[in-house]
C-alpha cells in the first residue's frame, strides 16, 4: 500500500517508517525540516517537507505522494520537558496539531480519497479519574481534569472525535519508554532520578500504564492493515502504581530509592496535575488493541522493560 507518514522523523514515526518499508509499502514520510529528509530516505521512503500547520503546505504534500492510508504522528515533543504546574504551556504546540494539523490532514485525505486514517492520542491521565483502576476504551476521558490540563484534554478529545468522524482509527499510547525517551537512558525522568530530584508523592496509588516506544510503533504499523474505525489503548499488559514502578525504575538506573514526600508538600512544586499523576490517574487496558489490531507487545510489563529496554 502506499503510505504517508505526517512526522516521519519523529520517535514514532521514524520507527513505523522502517516497519513499514520493511513489510513492502510504499512510504512517504515529512519533516518540516529539508535537513531532515535524508534520514527518511536513508530508511527506504521518500522524504517530503511539510508544515502540518500550513494548510497548502499538507494539501500539497499529501496530494504529491497520492497515498491509500495516512498515519497522522505530528507531534511538538521532541525535548519537550514539560512544566507541571503549567502543563498545558508545554503542550500548545501539539494540541495546535492534533486539532488544526487534524483539520488539514483530513480535508486533503477527503479530497484525495485515502482510504485509511490513523491518529496519535494518548492514555492514562486523561482517564476519568474515579471508579476503576483500568479503564477501556468505552469509558470516558475525564470530564474533570486538573486547571493546568485542560487545553489538552481538550485537543485529545478532537483528534479523536475528528478522526472517529472520518471513520478512523485513533491510538492511545500509553506512557512511552525506552531510547530516545523521557524515560530511557540519558533522559529527562531518569537523570532526575539518578539526582534524587523525583520524589514519590503521597502514596504513590497512580496508575500508570507503559508502552515500550518500539511496541508503539509496531501497533501503529499493525493499524495499517487491521482494526475497525475506533479508539484503541497501546499499552502493555501490566498497568501498575506509581508506589511499584517509580523503586523499580530507580534500582533499574542504579539509583537510590526515592524519598516520600507527602502531597500537601508537593502540590506547591508540581501543582494539582503533578499531584493526580501520582496520585489519582488511572491504567489502561489493551485487550481491545490485541484483539482487533492482531497485535501484542514485545514488551509485555515494565518490570522486564525497565531491566532491558530502556536504550
Amino acid at each position: 500500500m502506499r503510505v504517508f507518514i505526517a512526522g516521519a522523523t519523529g520517535a514514532i514515526g521514524s520507527r513505523v517508517v522502517r516497519l513499514l518499508v520493511a513489510a513492502g509499502h510504499e512510504v512517504a514520510g515529512t519533516s518540516r525540516h529539508g535537513d531532515r529528509l535524508a534520514d527518511i530516505e536513508a530508511a527506504g521512503a521518500r522524504g517530503l517537507v511539510m508544515d502540518g500547520l500550513d494548510a497548502t503546505s499538507v494539501r500539497t504534500a499529501v496530494l504529491e505522494a497520492r497515498p491509500e492510508v495516512i498515519v497522522h504522528e505530528l507531534t511538538a515533543l521532541a525535548g519537550l520537558a514539560p512544566d507541571l504546574k503549567h502543563f498545558d504551556q508545554g503542550f500548545a504546540m501539539t494540541n495546535e496539531l492534533r486539532t488544526s494539523g487534524t483539520d488539514h490532514l483530513l480535508a486533503v485525505a477527503a479530497e484525495a480519497g485515502v482510504g485509511r486514517f490513523i491518529a496519535q492520542s494518548y492514555t492514562g491521565w486523561p482517564n476519568e479519574r474515579t471508579g476503576g483502576a483500568v479503564k477501556d476504551e468505552a469509558d470516558p476521558i475525564d470530564p474533570h481534569p486538573t486547571d493546568a490540563s485542560k487545553e489538552t484534554i481538550a485537543a485529545i478529545r478532537y483528534v479523536e472525535g475528528a478522526t472517529a468522524a472520518a471513520g478512523g482509527i485513533a491510538l492511545r499510547y500509553g506512557q512511552l519508554y525506552g531510547p530516545g525517551q523521557s524515560i530511557g537512558r540519558g533522559g529527562e525522568m531518569v537523570e532526575m532520578i539518578a539526582a534524587g530530584r523525583l520524589p514519590l508523592v503521597g502514596g504513590g496509588t497512580g496508575i500508570t500504564s507503559f508502552c515500550h516506544i518500539d511496541d508503539a510503533a509496531s501497533a501503529t504499523a499493525a493499524a495499517v492493515t487491521h482494526g475497525a474505525a475506533g479508539v484503541y489503548n497501546i499499552v502493555d499488559d501490566d498497568p501498575a502504581p506509581v508506589s511499584e514502578w517509580l523503586p523499580a525504575l530507580a534500582e533499574a538506573v542504579g539509583a537510590k530509592a526515592p524519598r516520600h514526600v507527602p502531597a500537601w508538600v508537593a502540590r506547591p512544586l508540581i501543582g494539582e496535575h503533578g499531584v493526580s499523576l501520582m496520585t489519582k490517574v488511572r491504567g489502561s487496558s489493551n485487550a481491545k488493541a490485541k484483539r482487533e489490531l492482531d497485535w501484542t507487545p514485545d514488551w509485555p510489563s515494565w518490570r522486564e522493560g525497565f531491566r532491558s529496554g530502556l536504550g
